[in-house]
Protein backbone atom coordinates (compact mmCIF):
# COMPACT_ATOMS: atom_id res chain seq x y z
CA UNK A 1 0.00 0.00 0.00
CA UNK A 2 1.33 3.41 -0.89
CA UNK A 3 2.46 5.02 2.73
CA UNK A 4 0.51 7.83 2.01
CA UNK A 5 -2.93 5.80 1.18
CA UNK A 6 -3.05 4.53 4.95
CA UNK A 7 -2.78 8.27 6.54
CA UNK A 8 -5.82 9.34 3.89
CA UNK A 9 -8.36 6.31 4.98
CA UNK A 10 -8.10 7.15 8.50
CA UNK A 11 -8.58 11.01 7.66
CA UNK A 12 -11.40 10.00 5.54
CA UNK A 13 -12.41 7.69 8.55
CA UNK A 14 -12.65 10.64 11.46
CA UNK A 15 -14.58 12.74 8.74
CA UNK A 16 -17.00 10.76 8.15
CA UNK A 17 -17.53 9.36 11.89
CA UNK A 18 -20.70 11.23 13.74
CA UNK A 19 -19.84 13.36 16.34
CA UNK A 20 -19.78 11.99 19.58
CA UNK A 21 -21.80 13.66 22.15
CA UNK A 22 -20.74 14.88 25.40
CA UNK A 23 -22.33 12.78 28.72
CA UNK A 24 -24.34 15.68 29.41
CA UNK A 25 -25.53 16.92 26.07
CA UNK A 26 -28.73 15.60 24.80
CA UNK A 27 -29.31 14.22 21.57
CA UNK A 28 -31.97 16.24 19.54
CA UNK A 29 -34.13 14.88 17.05
CA UNK A 30 -36.73 16.04 14.23
CA UNK A 31 -40.16 13.47 14.81
CA UNK A 32 -41.18 13.89 11.07
CA UNK A 33 -38.98 13.70 7.98
CA UNK A 34 -40.96 16.58 6.11
CA UNK A 35 -44.09 18.56 6.05
CA UNK A 36 -45.87 17.57 9.67
CA UNK A 37 -49.13 15.97 9.04
CA UNK A 38 -52.69 17.48 9.50
CA UNK A 39 -51.42 20.47 10.76
CA UNK A 40 -52.60 24.38 9.44
CA UNK A 41 -49.87 26.10 11.30
CA UNK A 42 -49.64 29.01 13.08
CA UNK A 43 -48.26 32.61 13.03
CA UNK A 44 -45.75 33.01 15.50
CA UNK A 45 -42.39 31.91 16.12
CA UNK A 46 -41.31 29.15 18.74
CA UNK A 47 -41.07 30.70 22.03
CA UNK A 48 -40.48 31.01 25.84
CA UNK A 49 -42.90 32.83 27.84
CA UNK A 50 -43.43 33.52 31.27
CA UNK A 51 -46.68 32.05 32.62
CA UNK A 52 -48.83 34.44 34.86
CA UNK A 53 -51.61 33.56 37.47
CA UNK A 54 -53.22 35.90 39.22
CA UNK A 55 -50.57 38.45 37.56
CA UNK A 56 -47.92 36.67 39.26
CA UNK A 57 -44.95 34.66 37.71
CA UNK A 58 -46.12 30.77 37.97
CA UNK A 59 -44.10 29.23 40.40
CA UNK A 60 -43.66 25.29 41.46
CA UNK A 61 -41.81 24.42 44.88
CA UNK A 62 -40.67 28.20 45.19
CA UNK A 63 -39.29 27.93 42.00
CA UNK A 64 -39.77 29.66 38.56
CA UNK A 65 -40.83 27.45 35.90
CA UNK A 66 -40.05 28.33 31.90
CA UNK A 67 -43.34 27.43 29.28
CA UNK A 68 -42.48 26.83 25.54
CA UNK A 69 -45.51 27.98 22.95
CA UNK A 70 -45.81 28.16 19.23
CA UNK A 71 -44.07 24.97 17.94
CA UNK A 72 -44.70 23.74 14.36
CA UNK A 73 -42.02 21.93 13.98
CA UNK A 74 -41.82 18.65 16.89
CA UNK A 75 -38.64 17.16 18.04
CA UNK A 76 -37.56 14.68 20.42
CA UNK A 77 -34.81 15.62 22.74
CA UNK A 78 -33.42 12.04 24.59
CA UNK A 79 -30.95 12.40 27.41
CA UNK A 80 -29.36 9.62 28.21
CA UNK A 81 -28.00 8.02 31.78
CA UNK A 82 -24.58 7.37 32.58
CA UNK A 83 -23.92 3.81 30.61
CA UNK A 84 -22.85 2.14 33.90
CA UNK A 85 -26.47 2.53 35.15
CA UNK A 86 -28.28 2.35 31.75
CA UNK A 87 -31.47 0.05 32.80
CA UNK A 88 -32.61 -0.41 28.88
CA UNK A 89 -35.68 1.43 30.14
CA UNK A 90 -36.64 4.47 28.29
CA UNK A 91 -39.55 7.17 29.24
CA UNK A 92 -41.07 9.85 26.36
CA UNK A 93 -42.18 13.11 28.11
CA UNK A 94 -44.88 14.66 27.68
CA UNK A 95 -44.90 18.12 29.59
CA UNK A 96 -48.47 19.75 30.15
CA UNK A 97 -49.77 23.11 29.57
CA UNK A 98 -53.64 22.60 28.42
CA UNK A 99 -52.31 21.73 25.05
CA UNK A 100 -51.45 25.46 24.49
CA UNK A 101 -48.00 25.49 25.79
CA UNK A 102 -45.54 23.16 27.21
CA UNK A 103 -43.70 23.23 30.85
CA UNK A 104 -40.57 22.86 29.53
CA UNK A 105 -38.69 22.62 32.60
CA UNK A 106 -40.53 21.96 35.65
CA UNK A 107 -42.38 18.55 33.68
CA UNK A 108 -39.93 18.13 30.87
CA UNK A 109 -35.84 18.51 31.64
CA UNK A 110 -36.21 18.26 35.69
CA UNK A 111 -38.33 15.03 34.82
CA UNK A 112 -35.63 13.42 32.37
CA UNK A 113 -32.87 14.37 34.97
CA UNK A 114 -34.58 12.09 37.39
CA UNK A 115 -35.53 9.33 35.12
CA UNK A 116 -31.57 9.37 34.08
CA UNK A 117 -30.85 9.26 38.12
CA UNK A 118 -32.82 5.68 38.06
CA UNK A 119 -31.07 4.31 34.67
CA UNK A 120 -33.91 5.39 32.05
CA UNK A 121 -33.08 7.33 29.04
CA UNK A 122 -35.66 10.23 29.49
CA UNK A 123 -36.74 11.29 25.85
CA UNK A 124 -38.63 14.94 25.91
CA UNK A 125 -41.22 15.23 23.39
CA UNK A 126 -42.01 18.88 22.01
CA UNK A 127 -45.03 18.26 20.43
CA UNK A 128 -47.67 20.80 18.74
CA UNK A 129 -48.81 23.54 20.67
CA UNK A 130 -50.79 25.87 20.96
CA UNK A 131 -54.29 24.92 19.51
CA UNK A 132 -54.96 25.13 16.09
CA UNK A 133 -57.98 26.98 14.68
CA UNK A 134 -60.45 24.50 13.80
CA UNK A 135 -60.06 22.42 16.96
CA UNK A 136 -62.81 22.42 19.27
CA UNK A 137 -62.63 24.42 22.60
CA UNK A 138 -62.16 22.87 25.58
CA UNK A 139 -61.22 19.23 23.60
CA UNK A 140 -58.25 17.58 23.46
CA UNK A 141 -56.63 18.37 19.88
CA UNK A 142 -55.70 15.59 17.31
CA UNK A 143 -52.35 17.41 16.76
CA UNK A 144 -50.20 16.22 20.02
CA UNK A 145 -51.48 12.36 19.46
CA UNK A 146 -50.01 12.54 15.90
CA UNK A 147 -46.59 13.41 16.97
CA UNK A 148 -47.18 11.00 20.43
CA UNK A 149 -47.96 8.10 18.32
CA UNK A 150 -45.13 8.82 15.95
CA UNK A 151 -42.03 9.64 18.59
CA UNK A 152 -42.96 5.99 20.18
CA UNK A 153 -42.69 4.51 17.12
CA UNK A 154 -39.20 6.46 16.42
CA UNK A 155 -38.06 5.71 19.59
CA UNK A 156 -38.30 1.78 19.26
CA UNK A 157 -37.29 2.48 16.14
CA UNK A 158 -34.00 3.83 17.42
CA UNK A 159 -34.06 1.14 20.36
CA UNK A 160 -30.58 -0.50 19.11
CA UNK A 161 -28.91 2.21 18.64
CA UNK A 162 -29.73 4.52 21.70
CA UNK A 163 -28.94 1.43 24.05
CA UNK A 164 -32.46 0.79 24.68
CA UNK A 165 -34.96 -2.44 24.78
CA UNK A 166 -37.57 -1.85 22.58
CA UNK A 167 -39.61 -4.20 24.91
CA UNK A 168 -39.21 -1.38 27.75
CA UNK A 169 -40.20 1.91 25.89
CA UNK A 170 -43.06 3.77 28.16
CA UNK A 171 -44.64 6.93 28.03
CA UNK A 172 -45.41 9.97 31.00
CA UNK A 173 -47.27 13.10 31.10
CA UNK A 174 -48.44 16.03 33.40
CA UNK A 175 -51.80 17.76 32.84
CA UNK A 176 -52.73 17.69 29.48
CA UNK A 177 -49.25 15.70 28.91
CA UNK A 178 -51.33 13.25 31.10
CA UNK A 179 -53.78 12.91 28.70
CA UNK A 180 -51.62 12.84 25.98
CA UNK A 181 -50.00 9.75 27.17
CA UNK A 182 -53.53 7.93 28.26
CA UNK A 183 -54.59 8.77 25.18
CA UNK A 184 -51.48 7.57 23.44
CA UNK A 185 -51.45 4.22 25.52
CA UNK A 186 -55.39 3.73 24.49
CA UNK A 187 -54.88 4.37 20.62
CA UNK A 188 -52.08 2.35 19.78
CA UNK A 189 -54.26 0.03 17.06
CA UNK A 190 -55.03 2.87 14.42
CA UNK A 191 -52.81 5.80 13.81
CA UNK A 192 -54.30 9.42 13.63
CA UNK A 193 -52.51 9.79 10.36
CA UNK A 194 -51.05 7.80 7.14
CA UNK A 195 -48.10 6.11 7.65
CA UNK A 196 -45.24 8.64 5.96
CA UNK A 197 -42.27 6.19 5.87
CA UNK A 198 -40.57 3.32 7.49
CA UNK A 199 -40.89 4.18 11.01
CA UNK A 200 -44.33 4.20 11.05
CA UNK A 201 -44.43 0.36 10.76
CA UNK A 202 -42.73 0.08 13.61
CA UNK A 203 -45.30 -0.30 17.10
CA UNK A 204 -46.70 2.83 18.50
CA UNK A 205 -47.91 0.75 21.83
CA UNK A 206 -45.85 2.07 24.88
CA UNK A 207 -44.66 -0.83 26.85
CA UNK A 208 -46.46 1.56 30.50
CA UNK A 209 -47.77 4.86 30.56
CA UNK A 210 -47.79 7.03 33.83
CA UNK A 211 -50.15 9.68 33.51
CA UNK A 212 -50.26 12.73 36.51
CA UNK A 213 -52.86 15.42 37.40
CA UNK A 214 -54.36 14.64 34.16
CA UNK A 215 -57.04 16.16 32.27
CA UNK A 216 -59.96 15.55 29.41
CA UNK A 217 -60.33 11.71 30.83
CA UNK A 218 -63.53 12.47 32.10
CA UNK A 219 -66.82 14.33 30.59
CA UNK A 220 -70.22 14.96 31.29
CA UNK A 221 -72.05 12.59 33.34
CA UNK A 222 -68.57 11.10 34.85
CA UNK A 223 -68.40 9.02 31.05
CA UNK A 224 -64.69 8.47 29.88
CA UNK A 225 -63.70 10.49 27.07
CA UNK A 226 -63.87 9.01 23.57
CA UNK A 227 -60.83 9.86 23.25
CA UNK A 228 -60.01 7.00 25.13
CA UNK A 229 -60.12 3.78 23.69
CA UNK A 230 -61.47 0.98 25.96
CA UNK A 231 -59.03 -1.82 24.69
CA UNK A 232 -57.97 -4.89 26.60
CA UNK A 233 -54.25 -4.61 25.33
CA UNK A 234 -53.95 -1.54 26.92
CA UNK A 235 -50.58 -1.46 28.79
CA UNK A 236 -50.15 -1.22 32.63
CA UNK A 237 -50.77 2.81 33.82
CA UNK A 238 -50.48 4.78 36.75
CA UNK A 239 -51.65 7.44 37.55
CA UNK A 240 -51.18 10.03 40.08
CA UNK A 241 -53.71 13.45 41.17
CA UNK A 242 -54.33 15.55 44.39
CA UNK A 243 -57.40 15.70 45.83
CA UNK A 244 -57.51 19.43 46.40
CA UNK A 245 -55.83 19.96 42.46
CA UNK A 246 -57.68 23.47 41.58
CA UNK A 247 -56.94 23.02 37.33
CA UNK A 248 -58.08 19.42 36.76
CA UNK A 249 -60.41 17.23 39.24
CA UNK A 250 -58.69 13.71 40.74
CA UNK A 251 -62.40 12.72 39.21
CA UNK A 252 -60.53 12.55 35.66
CA UNK A 253 -57.70 9.94 36.77
CA UNK A 254 -60.30 7.97 39.50
CA UNK A 255 -62.63 7.90 35.48
CA UNK A 256 -59.86 6.76 34.22
CA UNK A 257 -58.90 3.78 36.87
CA UNK A 258 -62.60 2.61 37.17
CA UNK A 259 -62.64 2.32 33.10
CA UNK A 260 -59.53 0.04 33.16
CA UNK A 261 -60.27 -1.92 36.20
CA UNK A 262 -63.76 -2.75 34.15
CA UNK A 263 -61.82 -4.20 31.64
CA UNK A 264 -58.80 -5.68 33.12
CA UNK A 265 -56.11 -3.45 32.43
CA UNK A 266 -53.27 -3.61 35.27
CA UNK A 267 -53.61 0.08 36.81
CA UNK A 268 -52.43 1.81 39.81
CA UNK A 269 -53.66 4.88 41.19
CA UNK A 270 -52.41 6.89 43.84
CA UNK A 271 -54.11 10.25 45.29
CA UNK A 272 -52.72 12.98 47.80
CA UNK A 273 -54.99 14.86 50.25
CA UNK A 274 -52.59 17.84 49.17
CA UNK A 275 -50.45 18.91 46.78
CA UNK A 276 -52.55 21.56 44.16
CA UNK A 277 -51.75 21.08 40.84
CA UNK A 278 -48.05 21.16 38.36
CA UNK A 279 -45.88 19.34 41.30
CA UNK A 280 -44.14 17.55 38.54
CA UNK A 281 -40.79 15.86 40.34
CA UNK A 282 -40.02 19.31 42.26
CA UNK A 283 -40.09 18.79 45.77
CA UNK A 284 -42.90 20.92 47.13
CA UNK A 285 -43.01 19.66 51.01
CA UNK A 286 -46.02 17.57 50.63
CA UNK A 287 -46.28 14.04 50.60
CA UNK A 288 -47.33 13.98 46.88
CA UNK A 289 -43.61 14.28 45.82
CA UNK A 290 -43.20 10.57 47.16
CA UNK A 291 -45.08 9.41 43.64
CA UNK A 292 -41.38 8.98 42.29
CA UNK A 293 -40.29 6.62 45.08
CA UNK A 294 -43.93 4.81 44.46
CA UNK A 295 -43.51 4.70 40.53
CA UNK A 296 -40.05 3.25 40.54
CA UNK A 297 -41.54 0.55 43.00
CA UNK A 298 -44.14 -0.18 40.27
CA UNK A 299 -41.62 -0.42 37.39
CA UNK A 300 -39.94 -3.10 39.49
CA UNK A 301 -43.11 -5.34 39.33
CA UNK A 302 -43.63 -4.96 35.81
CA UNK A 303 -39.62 -5.61 35.38
CA UNK A 304 -38.57 -2.83 33.28
CA UNK A 305 -36.65 -2.15 36.35
CA UNK A 306 -34.40 -4.05 37.80
CA UNK A 307 -35.88 -4.97 41.41
CA UNK A 308 -33.52 -4.24 44.75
Amino acid sequence: MNRLALPLLLLVAVCAAPPALAADQPLVVDLWPGKVPGDVGIMGEEKFIELKVGGKPYEVGGKPTQWLTNVTKPTLTAYFPPKDKNTGAAMLICPGGGYHNLGWDVEGEEVAAWLNSIGVTGILLKYRCPRRPGDVKGEPPLGPLMDAQRAVSLVRSKAKEWGIDKKKIGIVGFSAGGHLSGATATNYEKRAYDSVDDVDKVSCRPDFAVMLYSGYFKVKDGELSPTIRLATGTPPLFLVHATDDPISEVDHSVTMYLAMKRIGVPSELHVYAAGGHGFAVRKVNKPCETWTDRCVEWLCTLEMLPRK
